[in-house]
């Protein structure tokens, strides 16, 4: 989704990095460009230093850009502190097996989720909206619409009102219709995704919270319409809640 232009070298740096995480394939430059709305020049010279150092690389032959090595060994670094995927393994398979639906684990990264982790389950159809790297908005996808309903309402005003989610998203997304779907969470404690992103590709999902009861990550379960009728999505709602009750619970535990 293009952002306003950041206003200095290191902000810029981080939408062009950004941006190109969520290419599972590489990205050309003007891609790049495109997506952080600044001009192309700008984007490669800012790629070019990045792969001098490693944080990028460039296919010859493809001329495509990829995360880097120099990436790889800091996020190795910085893992033990910020790194919980390990524990939300146990939770993401548990709701992969007990439901049969594809089973996410993703963290809130400012103003975006982040999947992090996939499951999926035997049923044989699956729903292909989230993988592994998909970064989205708060208030889009069940992840992002959880986790922006459990902040304080001071904070969802804030961002609704700094963010127009209609133009990459579609007037479901106007801030009136998410509010809606706030208080529907808040009411429920899981979000449910009706198809508002792919058409029958529905999703769930709970938060999980840090000690200090922030909503940091959420998992999800998505799959097609027919498998979340009303009568089936207070069964996932409650696996969910329960699945996230007690990954909150373990990682409250001291390391």
């Amino acid at each position: 989704m293009p952002t306003s232009p950041p206003d200095h070298v290191v902000g810029r740096v981080s939408a062009v990095l950004r941006a190109l995480s969520t290419y599972r394939d590489g990205a050309s430059t003007s891609q790049l460009a495109r997506q952080c709305a600044l001009a192309r020049p700008t984007v490669h010279r800012l790629l070019a230093s990045l792969a001098a150092e490693g944080y990028v690389d460039r296919d010859r032959q493809s001329a495509r850009w990829y995360l880097g090595p120099e990436l790889y060994l800091l996020g190795e670094a910085a893992a033990p502190r910020y790194d919980v995927t390990q524990q939300a393994r146990a939770s993401v398979h548990r709701l992969a097996a007990a439901t049969g639906e594809s089973a996410f684990f993703s963290a809130r990264r400012g103003n975006e989720t982040v999947c992090l982790l996939r499951e999926d389950g035997d049923f044989p159809i699956r729903s292909f909206v989230l993988y592994e790297g998909a970064r989205f908005p708060l208030g889009v996808v069940s992840a992002g619409l959880v986790v922006l309903s459990m902040l304080p309402d001071r904070e969802v005003e804030e961002y609704l009102s700094t963010v127009d989610l209609t133009a990459e998203w579609g007037p479901a997304h106007r801030a009136e219709e998410v509010r809606t779907r706030i208080a529907r969470t808040r009411e429920d404690g899981y979000s449910t995704n009706p198809g508002l992103v792919v058409e029958g590709s529905w999703g769930m999902a709970a938060a999980v919270f840090t000690p200090g009861g922030e909503p940091a990550w959420a998992l999800t379960l998505t799959g097609v319409e027919s498998r979340f009728r009303a009568e089936r999505r207070g069964e996932l709602g409650a696996l969910l809640l329960k699945e996230a009750h007690t990954l909150t619970n373990v990682l409250r535990q001291p390391s």
